[in-house]
């Protein structure tokens, strides 16, 4: 069985992180426009319908998220800081804004799908005023921390629009591909048979400090107490998570939390999302499964129900952290430009799929919201949802880091997401 497989592995040792030249580190403005123009490239494969259309309320159109990350660089940087700056559009705001209720009024979430005005050549021509406009503000040093955030934002919303076109394109029976070739650098040989990472346990300090951007809900840093465990070496793959199919794994209410079994029946689920025989939908559209490459689209309920079955259990993410602390975070299968991501497999913690843990998403001890609307990012949502570390395939490089915590509700999985096992040592 998979979970004495993985116990009976040899330990591997947790390795140091790769340094990198400051002068290899682009400056803020080659960052501000590096990502303005990645969110465009990333539309080009897509017509003005496929951009326009929304498959659930999970997921927005990408012609909404074009709109929505220069509506932020508008109202946060542009309004508040650029002398004599008007609007674009004054009704504009009201289409394009998210969550942020200290802006006022917003269209319903699930009605993004029924704009079809503006068109994507309205929205663009917008992008390109915005990004001009923005050129004074990007050497104002007081400006900066604001300007950090609006890149890392912009940059969470190009992970979303390759994950929610990816699942509108998936409604279609046609299955049609957004690009013609499934990527570069597909795993084609079997993975090891699964090492650990081991960590002795003892007093550990996590969370963001220093220099460097880092979301409000990575700090404060502060100390946790950590038993002795070990972190898998590598992802769960499609194989193994057959062999937890093939084996009643989805039939098999033992393994399953009372509410994740709950949904599996409810929901008729089977299988991870995008699985149809031995095929997977990709951005390239349906493709044969490879076997070695880790599987994903899964959800937290899904990823513990495999973990008890293996004989192991979830990683908390602060023993997730406890590891990465000593891996390069720029490592690993992750977004270079505008092409299909796809998950291949590898040794690092970064990269290919985000990974479920145990711990659910909450505050750190003297958390405190930033001031403002901004202040609404993250520290709202701490409520019923479940921590996600690493990177994904469709996560840019250099976005992510050690103490950076994604989240989701249990039983989403229409992003990248997979997951590492851990036991305790």
């Amino acid at each position: 069985m998979l979970g004495q497989d993985w116990k009976r592995q040899e330990d591997v040792s947790v390795p140091q992180p790769e340094t990198r030249a400051a002068a290899d580190t682009p400056g803020l403005q080659e960052r501000f426009l590096r990502t303005r123009s990645l969110s465009e490239a990333l539309a080009v494969p897509l017509s003005d319908a496929d951009a326009t259309i929304q498959s659930m309320e999970d997921a927005s159109p990408t012609k909404w998220h074009l709109a929505h990350t220069t509506w932020f660089w508008e109202t946060f940087l542009l309004r508040d800081h650029a002398d004599g700056y008007r609007l674009w559009r004054e009704q504009w705001p009201y289409l394009f804004n998210s969550y942020y209720e200290a802006e006022g009024d917003r269209l319903m979430r699930a009605r993004r799908g029924m704009l079809s005005r503006p068109t994507v050549d309205e929205i663009l021509a917008w992008r390109a005023h915005v990004t001009a406009a923005m050129g004074p503000l990007l050497d104002d040093p007081a400006l900066a921390p604001l300007i950090e955030l609006g890149i890392a934002h912009e940059q969470q919303h190009q992970e979303l629009l390759l994950t929610d076109i990816k699942h509108a394109l998936f409604q279609n029976p046609l299955g049609p591909a957004m690009w013609a070739e499934k990527g570069e650098g597909a795993a084609s040989s079997p993975a090891n048979a699964g090492g650990w990472h081991r960590h002795p346990g003892g007093i550990a300090r996590v969370g963001h400090e220093g220099p460097g951007f880092a979301f409000d809900n990575e700090g404060p840093a502060h100390r946790v107490l950590l038993e002795p465990f070990a972190l898998a070496d590598r992802l769960v793959t499609n194989a193994e998570w057959q062999e937890f199919l093939d084996d009643g794994g989805y039939r098999t209410a033992s393994l399953w939390l009372s509410d994740g079994w709950a949904w599996v029946q409810e929901e008729g689920i089977e299988a991870p999302l995008y699985w149809r025989g031995t095929e997977d939908f990709t951005h390239a559209g349906w493709q044969e499964r490879d076997p070695h490459a880790p599987v994903t689209h899964i959800s937290h309920f899904e990823a513990d129900a495999f973990a008890s079955w293996a004989g192991a259990r979830l990683p908390t993410e602060f023993e997730w952290e406890a590891i990465a602390r000593g891996q390069d975070p720029s490592g690993g299968n992750q977004l270079d430009g505008a092409a299909p991501p796809s998950p291949r497999g590898g040794t690092g913690l970064f990269g290919d799929c985000w990974q479920f843990t145990r711990s659910g998403y909450l505050p750190y001890p003297r958390f405190r919201p930033a001031e403002g609307a901004v202040g609404e990012y993250n520290g709202k949502f701490m409520s019923g949802q479940v921590v996600l570390r690493g990177a994904s395939c469709a996560t840019v490089r250099g976005h992510s880091r050690a103490s950076y915590r994604n989240f989701f509700y249990p039983h989403q999985r229409w992003q990248f997401t997979g997951l590492r096992l851990a036991k305790d040592d």
